[in-house]
This record gives structure tokens, C-alpha cells and sequence, in this order.
């Protein structure tokens, strides 16, 4: 999970270093940093990004507070203390030595406009509850696979957002340009504030990189906040497969509100453990409670999405306690597992990997290695549409790495298959709103509006449990509905395709012929019958003849996420797959051309758009959706 907030003050950095460098909590007055953190047995902060070597730092190399106080509290160069020095040494004026060592425009000139300067944003990594609860309460050799889990999903996502997002700005946001080296201070914390297990880790990015002429710029913080949940969903998804494959575990979806998007937590951790270590959660219910229903009095309807995180915000921050004395790993520890052995037994404490290995094996038995990507492309477009009805990229990219979490239950899968699924799911299931306009810029590919043609659900109220009221049927329930009606179009369509490649060669035509008189008969989803049309929207139209195309093609065409998705058409086996596909295509394109032809209903006749749309998919169709593919 992730969340990202800003830093604007000028003395912010004074936070960070009396606080939150100091395990989020008061450090003592007058006292260094260094040796406050030896003394309380915390980490220090390191540095991180490829940003590092033009201002001579080095990853992992350690934040001191002289350079939160240059960097972070007056965009200069970490050592600007140095080369302002040697400047003067060399009869340099005093302003322009200060000026050399700024990065970019100077928070001065920032201030004189009126502006607010942003000096940073702080982005906080957090592993899911019953990670935590395992690194908590697990022997050392599972805590350290899931530390370095966490650390690797950290640097996952931060290098995507140097590659994919990251760009400078300059002349007002009219000018832009690639910025793939990010400048990011990282500190570790073991526990919130009541001294429970959670993990985490902040990192602060500078709102600075810089260009290939060696001139720095700010960064463009809006792209950098739109792509906030695609790269939380990254990070939980490196994070959540490393573990499950290095402790042989797996993942199950947890309801944390009901109608929302469920949490995928590790199988065998017990809710009730969960729930001790959710602290927070606990506090925030009444307040919560209290908010939406002020919320509903003001403006007569219940909070959407957006209005949900805001309340969350505030509820979190009413209930908020003072900083902590910080305490070292090792004494916290004893103390989770004294407060977890008093609270549920030793026998529950102790047994919990062995609970969770045994239901990940079990999971593991029932669930392949292997996602179908065409089912993915449409469960991924179909939620995206219901929810947002318009989107982007970010917002397919962020749903195709759900998908991959929930389908493949914590299992490995090839690099680059979420990007695979969200570029299938666009171009097939989508359509491009965004008109360039001429004589100005084209739009970036990440920032076009899709949107989507599929039927639209209709709502439905579900009945209270546990005397609360009924309640109204929300996005995400409605998306679900929708992506299972068309997963289930297209298993129908194989399911047809493939009885039809059992039927005798010599019959295919008067079987056709024969479907096209009993076409009452025929399965809900067949999309061979040229009069089913009349019964279906445009949108159902479409998705039952894409799902007829996609059902041309072998499975194991279709299941293209235990190889990479760019290259996997390309090994000597499939090679030969597909050879020995091809020709028993043209044999039946053969003798389909040869044998009599079924009759075409007038309608049909007029119209050569429609008469191509509802045309059984023949073997060179099939043949071109698996290059596709």
C-alpha cells in the first residue's frame, strides 16, 4: 500500500529530522541525530534513487541532518557547504557562490511570486496486515525474507516511476522532458504510534532532477500523483509474490468493507491477529462513523470514493496520538509476541507459519501457475469502465496488477505481463476519447482518455446484516457482475469452437446449416447465429464476436503468462505448435470452401458490415489473433 504527501514548509525538514528519522518519534533536545539513533537502537536514514551520482551520494550511503537541511529545506546541493567555500577561496562574489549551489530556481524567487514552493513528497511504503502480523510474531529467518521483500518492492517502484512517469517541467508546464533519476531520502519505522507491528518505510523525493544538459528543473508533481496507485499496487504486488514464493505461501481476498475491493492477505494468517495489530482501525471506526454521518446530513447522499478517502483522512487525524519514546527491533518484538501469547495462547503464536504454508499448499494445489490473458483483458476492462467510465492508462496499468494478485494467488509471473494485459485491454476493449488537436502537441500514450462500450449494470439494493440497513449495490459490485458476463461470453464461445472441432470435417457445413435454423436452441452466448444479433446491444455485439475470434485459438495460445508475452511465439515449441496449427487450419479451410455453404438471411445480405461481423471466425482469423497475442 501506498500513500503520498507533501512537503511545502520551509522548516519541514525539521520534522523529519527530530521525528520522523527518529522512528517517529521526539528526539531529545540538543541532542545529534547520530548519536540519538545509536543510543535508540534505530536505523538510519539512506539515500536512494539514480539521482544520487550527480550530487555525489551514493545509494545507501547515510542522510545526515546537514544535508535534510540543504536539500530538503533549501534545494541546494547536499555539499553545498564545501563548494560555496572553495568558491569564495577563489574571490567568487558571495551571492553567486550561494547561487552555485542551487538546485534549479531558489525558494526566493518561488516566495517572491506569491507561490508555495514543494520542496518534496513523501511517499510511504506499507506491507499488507497479515504480512506484518508474520514479520511481527515469525521466527528471524522469516522476518528478514520479508524485510528484503519489502525493500526490493520499494525499489521496484521506484525505478518504474523514474522510467514510466517521472518528467521535468519548465516554462509554465509548456515545456517537458524525461527525468528518469529521482533523489529519494529513506527511513524505516518498525511500529505506529500505539507500538504495534507496522512496518514501513518513508520516502521523501526531492521536487528536483535533473535534465541531460546538467541544469536542474522541478518535477512534474501531478503526473507523479496520478500514478500514485499504480505504483502502490506495483509494490504490493512484488512484495506479496516474493514472499509467498520464497515461504511457499499463497493469498486469499479479504472483505475489509463490504461492497469495496477486497484486500488480498495471506492465507492461514486468523483474523483475530489481524485485528490486534490494527490499532489504528479500531480508534477510527466511531470517529469515522460520526463523520459520514454529517457528511449525509449536509449533503443528502452517501460519500462517493474520493469523499471516503477524505473523511478516512480526517477521521485518521482526530484520532491521532502524540509521538512515542522509539524502542529497538528486537525489544518490540518480545513484546508483540508476549502481547499476542497472553491474548490468543502460545499454540496459535507459535503454529502461524505452519498455518499459513499448509493453506498456501492447499491453494497452491488448486491454482496454476497460468493466467488466461484474454480473460484478463476483459476483466480488466470491464471493471476499470464500470467504475470510472472514463480512464487512462494509469488506471488499466493499476487493475491488471490486481488481477495478477488475485488470480495467480501470490504465485511468480513473467516481467512485463501487467503492461502485456493493460495494452490488450485497451486496444481491444477500449476506445480512445482524446482527439489530438492540430498544430499542437500530441498527448503523452499515458495521458489519452479511454472509455469503454460495454452494457452498463443495473444497480441492486443487497439486504443489512447485523441489524444494519440495506444498502445500495456499489461500483466495484456492479464491475464484478459485469466482468463475469463477459468472461462467461467467451468460455461459451470456446466451448462451441471447440465442439466444433471435434464434429466430422465432412458435416461441418450442414452442422452450420443446421445451427443457422435452430439457433433458439443454441447456447446464451453463440455468436455464430446471424439472427442473435437482433436480441444484442452494439456493445454485447462486439464483445460476442471478439470473444468468438479469441475462441479460434488453442488454450495454450491464450495463456501467455508463464513466458514473456513479447518473445513466448518465438521458442522452438511453440514454433512448432504453431506450424502444426496452421496446417490443420488450411485442411479445414480447405474442405469448409469446398463443401456447400450455408444460406444467409436477406437482411443479412444488404448489409456487408453486419454480414462480416457474425461470419464464423475462419482459421486465418484465429491464426491473426494469436499474433496478437
Amino acid at each position: 500500500m501506498l500513500s503520498v504527501a507533501k512537503v511545502q514548509r520551509r522548516n519541514a525538514w525539521r520534522y523529519y529530522v527530530r521525528g520522523v528519522a527518529f522512528g517517529d518519534g521526539r528526539r531529545p533536545v540538543g541532542q545529534p541525530l547520530k548519536g540519538a539513533l545509536k543510543k535508540a537502537g534505530l536505523p538510519p536514514g539512506v539515500w536512494m534513487g539514480r539521482g544520487l551520482a550527480a550530487l555525489g551520494l551514493t545509494a545507501g550511503q547515510t542522510v545526515t541532518e546537514r544535508q535534510m537541511e540543504l536539500v530538503f529545506g533549501q534545494l541546494r546541493h547536499p555539499d553545498a557547504d564545501r563548494i560555496e567555500r572553495e568558491l569564495l577561496d577563489d574571490g567568487a562574489d558571495p551571492e553567486a557562490a550561494r547561487l552555485a549551489t542551487v538546485l534549479g530556481q531558489p525558494v526566493e524567487e518561488i516566495e517572491g511570486r506569491k507561490a508555495t514552493p514543494l520542496f518534496a513528497l513523501d511517499y510511504t511504503f506499507r506491507a499488507q496486515a497479515s504480512l506484518i502480523v508474520l514479520w511481527a510474531l515469525g521466527d528471524d529467518h522469516t522476518r528478514r525474507i520479508i524485510e528484503r521483500a519489502h525493500e526490493r518492492a520499494i525499489a521496484t517502484a521506484l525505478r518504474w516511476l523514474e522510467d514510466e512517469v517521472a518528467e521535468t517541467r519548465w516554462s509554465s508546464g509548456r515545456q517537458r522532458a524525461k527525468a528518469p533519476a529521482l533523489v529519494v531520502a529513506k527511513w524505516r519505522h518498525w511500529d505506529n504510534r500505539d507500538g504495534f507491528p507496522l512496518l514501513h518505510d518513508h520516502c521523501l523525493v526531492l521536487n528536483r532532477a535533473q535534465r541531460p544538459d546538467g541544469s536542474w528543473y522541478a518535477l512534474d508533481t501531478v503526473r507523479l500523483y496520478q500514478h500514485v496507485v499504480a505504483a502502490g499496487t506495483l509494490y504490493t504486488l512484488t512484495m506479496t509474490t516474493e514472499v509467498c514464493e520464497e515461504l511457499g505461501l499463497a493469498t486469499v481476498p479479504r472483505e475489509v468493507t463490504p461492497g469495496l475491493r477486497p484486500v488480498m492477505e495471506v492465507a492461514g494468517v486468523d483474523q483475530e491477529l489481524i485485528d490486534w495489530s490494527s490499532t489504528r482501525r479500531e480508534q477510527m471506526a466511531p470517529v469515522l462513523e460520526r463523520l459520514t454521518d454529517e457528511y449525509v446530513q449536509e449533503h443528502k447522499r452517501l460519500p462517493g470514493e474520493r469523499g471516503r478517502h477524505g473523511l478516512g483522512w480526517w477521521a485518521a487525524q482526530d484520532t491521532r496520538r502524540a509521538k512515542k519514546t522509539p524502542k529497538p527491533l528486537e525489544q518490540l518484538r518480545a513484546w508483540w509476541r508476549t502481547s499476542a501469547i497472553l491474548r490468543f495462547g502460545k499454540d496459535m503464536v507459535d503454529g502461524l507459519l505452519e498455518r499459513c504454508r499448509a493453506a498456501g499448499k492447499a491453494i497452491r494445489a488448486r491454482v496454476g501457475p497460468v493466467v488466461d490473458t484474454a480473460l484478463a483483458a476483459v476483466d480488466v476492462a470491464a471493471i476499470v469502465f464500470t467504475v470510472r467510465n472514463s480512464f487512462a492508462r494509469r488506471h488499466v496499468l493499476a487493475e491488471a496488477r490486481r488481477h495478477l494478485l488475485e488470480t495467480l494467488r501470490g504465485r511468480a509471473f513473467t516481467r512485463g505481463l501487467d503492461d502485456y494485459i493493460a495494452d490488450a485491454a485497451l486496444s481491444r476493449h477500449s476506445r480512445q476519447l482524446t482527439v489530438p488537436q492540430k498544430g499542437r502537441r500530441a498527448p503523452a500514450p499515458d495521458q489519452l482518455t479511454y472509455t469503454a462500450d460495454f452494457a452498463w449494470p443495473h444497480r441492486w439494493w443487497i439486504a443489512g446484516t447485523g441489524g444494519k440497513p440495506p444498502r445500495e449495490s456499489s461500483r466495484y459490485e456492479r464491475a464484478r457482475v459485469a466482468s463475469l458476463a463477459l468472461q462467461n461470453a467467451i468460455r461459451d464461445a470456446r466451448i462451441l469452437a471447440s465442439v466444433r472441432d471435434e464434429a466430422p470435417a465432412a458435416t461441418a457445413s450442414d452442422a452450420a446449416r443446421d445451427e443457422d435454423h435452430n439457433h433458439d436452441q443454441a447456447a446464451p452466448h453463440a455468436v455464430d447465429h446471424p439472427d442473435r444479433d437482433a436480441v444484442l446491444t452494439p456493445a454485447q455485439q462486439a464483445a460476442a464476436v471478439h470473444a468468438h475470434q479469441q475462441a479460434a485459438m488453442p488454450e495454450e495460445y491464450l495463456e501467455g503468462r508463464t513466458t514473456d508475452p513479447a518473445t513466448w511465439l518465438h521458442t522452438p515449441k511453440n514454433l512448432a505448435r504453431l506450424a502444426a496449427f496452421t496446417q490443420a487450419a488450411e485442411a479445414r479451410a480447405r474442405i469448409v470452401a469446398d463443401g456447400p455453404q450455408p444460406q444467409q438471411p436477406a437482411k443479412d445480405a444488404d448489409d456487408p458490415a453486419r454480414q462480416q461481423q457474425h461470419h464464423t471466425a475462419q482459421p486465418e482469423q484465429g491464426r491473426g489473433a494469436g499474433r496478437d497475442r
